[in-house]
């Protein structure tokens, strides 16, 4: 299905506060820390980009600033730029997308991806993909050993049941009798694509702007509500650039590409 590219959306979660990148993010946000000779932001618009997306959201906090000046120096890359800035508290990243809900809601279907996920991803044939299902979203995941231990447990037709935290042991769903043994595990991958029906779905579960809330524990807590559904592609390479340690290894990919 054709799309015209200034009516696919595509929202960046770039607000986060990059701890994890030590002295990289004390002077500039996560999202302006460059590799491969580029800022994260920069790789990621130009990847939606390449897929046909010309309508971004980006949400900024750390160093939010700097960010308008980057963008504003680069003449927004040629697109439409909205900025959802989070004062003066973080949102996370459920609290994010609501927040930026005037931005978002009436797109039908919004692509979201975290700043700091690269990935091999065809973008475009994701899209396609996670727009032709009925769930309230559709995560991207992969089969790769998750570093924290944390993974998303599916069913035979790829909807989420539940979560585990394999290190500390922990379990959770909304399903009574819930047995994670019966479902097949996935290491969620930073992108997923969401009805704009999200937000009536918020509104059910009684948050409100200004709430902050991980994305990832309301689909966990409703996915017995809300069909959300896993689409793990074949031969996906991805990597979460959140530590220092993981910039060689994007700088690699990025030159590999």
């Amino acid at each position: 299905m054709e799309t015209n590219l200034v009516t696919k959306t595509a929202m960046v979660l770039a607000a986060g506060l990059g701890t994890r990148l030590g002295e990289l993010t004390q002077s500039r946000p996560k999202a302006l820390v460059e590799v491969g000779g580029r800022t994260m932001l920069e790789h990621v618009l130009r990847k939606l980009m390449g897929a046909g997306y010309g309508r971004f959201v980006i949400n900024i906090h750390h160093f939010a600033p700097m960010v308008r000046s980057f963008l504003a120096g680069k003449g927004n890359f040629g697109t439409e730029i909205h900025l959802s800035e989070e004062t003066p508290d973080l949102l996370n990243t459920g609290g994010g997308i609501l927040h930026a809900r005037p931005f978002l809601e009436g797109c039908g279907h919004f692509l979201v991806h975290n700043v700091d996920i690269f990935s091999n991803l065809d973008i475009a044939s994701f899209s396609e993909e996670a727009s032709r299902t009925e769930g309230i979203s559709s995560i991207l995941v992969s089969r790769r050993v998750s570093r924290s231990g944390r993974y998303f447990l599916f069913d035979e037709d790829m909807r989420l049941c539940g979560w585990t935290d394999e290190k500390n042991g922990i379990v959770r769903s909304p399903i009574p009798g819930f047995n994670p043994q019966k479902y097949r595990k996935f290491a969620f991958g930073g992108v997923h694509m969401l009805s704009s029906g999200i937000f009536q779905a918020f509104e059910k579960a009684g948050l409100e702007d200004g709430t902050s809330f991980s994305i990832a524990d309301f689909y966990i807590d409703n996915c017995d509500r809300y069909p959300v559904l896993g689409i793990c592609p074949e031969n996906l390479r991805l990597i979460d650039a959140g530590k220092v340690s993981d910039l060689a290894s994007v700088e690699g990919f990025i030159q590999e590409a």
